[in-house]
């Protein structure tokens, strides 16, 4: 063995996990989660399980078994959650979480009420355009995205076009949530994807939606999303949705992704 040979075999002994330059490293997706509500925010109030406590379970499971697709699929993926306990965050808080970590996709858990107590189902939803063009630049926070090379005034403007060129994106995600969560629960409970104002995700910078998984206030619904199993069927079927987003989607640098060149 000549004597770059052996170098290089003796650095690869001592160092196995080294990139060399012909091992490009890749970038892992990022995903953020948050559990909706929490700490003096209990949300919905159900017979067997608050809204709070809910979201956190399946924020948990949901990172689980996107941790086990992701294996099988041989894909780098970093999921992270807004709150790993029982705190409290603001609605603004949460999507400038996803902001700062350079997040692919933010996806926001909740449960259901109504007042008579009798509805049931599941739905998904995104930003109207209003939203976008509108509330979201009237409510745009004083600490935009950080984006190397960029001055906080430019980088406002970039996060702007980011939260209207995201929509799109976020609709095929709302979709594929549905069509999985009919999978578990049935084509009667769909109640489709519906578009609002929600204003925990006003402030993303990447496909975002709202995820309300059931009525936790309904006298059957709310028992059966009290049941671990359950909440283990929902956890999949979200996970599952949002691979097929990544895969399907256009890889995101997260915060430098529109920085001056």
């Amino acid at each position: 063995m000549n004597t770059l040979l052996l170098a290089s075999a003796v650095v690869a002994s001592l160092a196995p996990g080294i990139a060399w330059a012909d091992e490009p490293v890749v970038a892992p997706r990022k995903v953020v989660l948050d559990p909706g509500h929490g700490g003096s925010n209990a949300g919905a109030l159900g017979s067997l399980v608050l809204e709070k406590n809910l979201t956190l379970a399946l924020a948990e499971l949901v990172t689980t078994e996107l941790a086990e697709l992701a294996k099988a699929e041989g894909l780098a993926l970093e999921v992270s959650l807004t709150r790993r306990a029982d705190q409290t965050l603001t609605l603004r808080q949460r999507s400038d979480i996803a902001n700062l970590r350079g997040a692919d996709l933010f996806v926001s858990l909740h449960g259901n009420a109504s007042v008579s107590r009798a509805q049931r189902g599941f739905e998904t939803y995104v930003l109207t355009p209003a939203a976008v063009e509108g509330i979201a630049l009237a409510l745009r926070g004083d600490q935009a995205t950080p984006r190397p090379g960029t001055t906080p005034q430019i980088s406002s403007v970039l996060d702007d076009i980011e939260r209207g060129a995201t929509q799109w994106e976020a609709a095929d995600l709302a979709v594929a949530v549905q069509r999985e969560l009919r999978q578990v629960r049935g084509a009667a409970g769909d109640r489709g994807v519906r578009q609002d104002a929600h204003h925990v995700l006003l402030g993303a910078t990447m496909p975002a939606i709202l995820v309300e998984v059931g009525f936790v206030d309904h006298p059957q619904e709310g028992r059966e999303l009290a049941e671990p199993a359950l909440q283990r069927e929902l956890a999949r079927a979200i996970a599952r949705a949002i691979m097929t987003q990544l895969n399907e989607s256009p890889r995101r640098s997260g915060p430098t992704k529109l920085a001056a060149r």
